[in-house]
């Protein structure tokens, strides 16, 4: 269950194989007529983006089955997308947006307003488990006027309204069984779901908008990253979403065959205190616990060359972007004097709740070490994902735990003190409220740069790496996005030439 994070990083030996072309088991078609065979390791748990379908879902749907009033594209930027046009009220609390017309869903029932609608409603329902469901905290009221109208009045002004709105899936009220099957308005139908298997998708001859480049993308799934490279090697396979076997990388580097593209990553590795207990909710223990860690040793040991260090929450691709990384240096001096300073000159104990899918219990291990050296025992408990989504995020229930958090822009979680690490600063909440109540891009951006820099003085977290985002595939095939932003894959424009 991967709610917020990005999951399973596999160190794996490759075999070193050699490989152009289809192999018997492959269509051998090309052009609009070509099969699309992806690799991924994040399968989704269901088919609903707000029942908990974690990453896997929003790979492999998102944009290409079900699409949003708006589209995030792979460079950051907010497109229209179902919404042809929109309007702001003078006050910036009433949007108006006009849906475009001839849009169908694949059950062939015309998209109205009232789809719009019921769609937003299931993301900011009480049972939704959407990752973006507190972001529209604003939202007073939702109405359809007609069939072509949709209007949204807030209780505050939201500068990011629209751009959340890239993230809410224009679904068929009409399907009962979203979990399991899909209904939407995108490039692809869903055509076969063999759990632990493939998920494949066929275009759409009745979609409104370009047809996709290709005629079919079938998503193969697996448990390793070894197979995973090997299913590559093999031919079984056009390229990987996402790689995860950072030694695994000299054996496409080193070949003609294959295209290592190195995109731009919004996923950060964190050791989350729970800011609420003791000796956490000292901000010297915290600093101590934060220069004590070699994290530049770490990133090497997991990743090599590839990945980067940050100093808060905010990946490079955020408009907020500063580097960071100097205000919690790695000095194991200056930790123990932190430590001495909060009256624990002998150390101390503490839990830490550890997901059991790599890098996690190899990250663990290695904390385990560094704070040994300044005389803090580190007791590993591995928990599996589901442990840890009721544990640590519903119940609280933790000291300290590791977790990715996939998603950009969302430094905001800082501003709130209920969320599952407890960082309770009245002044950085304070902070997110008025950025994102903003007139402008240059006012919010100035106010979540106050966050990152008094997050960072705090020690809210332990941001360890941001993550290398490597797509690699075969260099038959084109026009596949290589970073990936909160997990989106677009598939429609992957071509794939002959040979």
């Amino acid at each position: 269950m991967r709610k917020i994070l990005t999951a399973v990083v596999a160190v794996a030996l490759g075999l070193g194989l050699a490989a152009c072309g289809a192999d018997g088991d492959r269509s051998a078609a090309s052009g609009a007529d070509a099969t699309i065979d992806v690799g991924s390791l994040y399968e989704p748990q269901n088919l609903d983006n707000t029942g908990g379908g974690g990453q896997g879902v929003t790979e492999a749907l998102n944009g290409n089955v079900y699409e949003g009033l708006f589209r995030l594209t792979d460079n950051g930027k907010v497109e229209n997308l179902l919404a042809s046009d929109y309007s702001v009220s003078g006050d910036g609390l009433t949007y108006t947006f006009k849906l475009r017309t001839g849009v169908t869903f694949h059950s062939g029932r015309a998209l109205t307003a009232a789809d719009a609608k019921y769609s937003l409603e299931k993301v900011i329902a009480p049972d939704s488990k959407s990752a973006r469901k507190s972001s529209f905290g604003p939202i007073s009221t939702i109405a359809a006027p007609d069939d072509s109208t949709l209007v949204v009045t807030l209780k505050s002004r939201s500068i990011s309204f629209v751009y959340n709105l890239s993230y809410v899936w224009i679904v068929n009220p009409q399907n009962q069984s979203p979990t399991t099957t899909a209904d939407g308005t995108g490039p692809y139908r869903l055509t076969k779901w063999q759990r632990g298997a493939t998920l494949s998708l066929t275009r759409f001859d009745g979609y409104w908008g370009t047809k996709a480049s290709n005629k079919e993308v079938v998503f193969h799934y697996f448990t390793d990253a070894s197979a995973l490279n090997n299913a590559l090697l093999t031919n079984q396979i056009d390229l990987i979403t996402s790689e995860q076997s950072p030694d695994a990388l000299s054996q496409f580097t080193a070949n003609s065959g294959y295209q290592v593209n190195d995109g731009a990553s919004t996923t950060k590795l964190l050791l989350a205190f729970n800011d609420r207990v003791a000796p956490f909710n000292d901000v010297k223990v915290r600093k101590a616990v934060y220069s004590a860690i070699d994290r530049k040793k770490l990133l090497e040991s997991i990743w090599g060359p590839h990945g980067k260090l940050i100093g808060s929450m905010v990946p490079p691709t955020d408009p907020w972007y500063e580097d960071l990384t100097s205000a919690n240096p790695y000095d194991v001096d200056l930790a123990k004097r932190l430590l001495a300073e909060a009256g624990h000159a002998g150390g101390f104990a503490f839990t830490l709740d550890t997901p059991n899918y790599d890098p996690h219990p190899t990250v663990a291990t290695f904390l385990k070490s560094e704070l040994a050296k300044v005389g803090i025992t580190v007791n590993i408990n591995v928990i599996s994902a589901d442990e840890w989504y009721t544990k640590v995020f519903q119940k609280h229930d933790f000291a300290a735990t590791l977790q990715e958090h996939v998603n950009d822009r969302d430094v905001v979680w800082y501003g709130n003190p209920d969320f599952y690490w407890g960082y309770d600063n009245p002044q950085v909440t304070q902070w997110v409220t008025q950025a994102e109540q903003a007139a402008t891009a240059d006012q919010q951006t100035a106010l979540l740069k106050q966050v990152n820099q008094r997050i960072a003085q705090d020690a809210a977290s332990v941001w360890l790496y941001l993550y290398p985002q490597i797509v690699v595939a075969s260099t038959s095939v084109s026009g596949y996005p290589v970073n990936g932003l909160n997990s989106q894959f677009y598939v429609y424009g992957i071509t794939k030439r002959e040979g």
